[in-house]
């Protein structure tokens, strides 16, 4: 098992990056809310994995924290829930949000995320409640969810598509993934800040 990986970032296409390891690369899969705290490009990072072993491939999965990790790791363990919904879910809030969504019953938010229905958002607030009313013991906290903001960097042309295609392969459909865009601001920004502001707009 694959649990930790430090190496240089070649490359970062949302929701997937190469890093570096030794010579080694590993193509990796990570939440939008891993993406938001990477350094750019041939910078080292170290971050925690989670290996998905199935019949036809072997997918690494990246969170920038533990937290992270395990919350992907619940959230396999709900009934219905696969890999891609789990990174859907961490890319359209964080674990403390999600943490939020399950203590406040806000099936209404978790219903904004792609491939979430009301059925689907019932059964993860029933299946989760126990295993976050723990980590609040623990202290963690439960923010309210709130619009993020980003200091504008130079970017590629295509920050857009980049944001776009990314939103469809964390399961929105083409047409909507373009309208969740194009309601945003988008001149001189990364595609990261793009993905950030117009998936927090989807589920406020």
């Amino acid at each position: 098992m694959i649990g930790r990986l430090r190496g240089e970032i070649v490359y970062k296409r949302p929701p997937q990056l190469l890093l570096d390891v030794n010579g080694v690369g590993y193509e990796l899969e990570a939440p939008m809310s891993t993406f938001y705290t990477l350094p750019d490009a041939g910078a080292t990072v170290t971050l925690s994995t989670h290996l998905l072993v199935r019949e036809d491939a072997h997918i690494l999965y990246a969170f920038a924290d533990e937290g992270e990790r395990e919350m992907f790791r619940a959230l396999l363990k709900v009934n219905g829930v696969g890999a891609k919904m789990a990174l859907a879910i961490l890319s359209g809030m964080n674990a403390a949000e999600f943490r939020r969504c399950v203590m406040m019953d806000d099936t209404a938010a978790l219903t904004r995320l792609p491939g979430i229905g009301k059925k689907t958002a019932e059964r993860l607030i029933v299946e989760m409640r126990d295993r976050v009313e723990k980590s609040v013991e623990a202290g963690e906290a439960m923010p309210a969810m709130t619009g993020a903001t980003g200091h504008a960097k130079p970017v590629p042309v295509d920050a857009v598509e980049e944001a776009v295609q990314a939103l469809i392969a964390l399961g929105y459909k083409p047409q909507e993934a373009s309208r969740m865009v194009s309601k945003v601001e988008h001149q001189d920004r990364r595609s990261e800040e793009i993905i950030r502001d117009a998936l927090k707009a989807s589920v406020k």
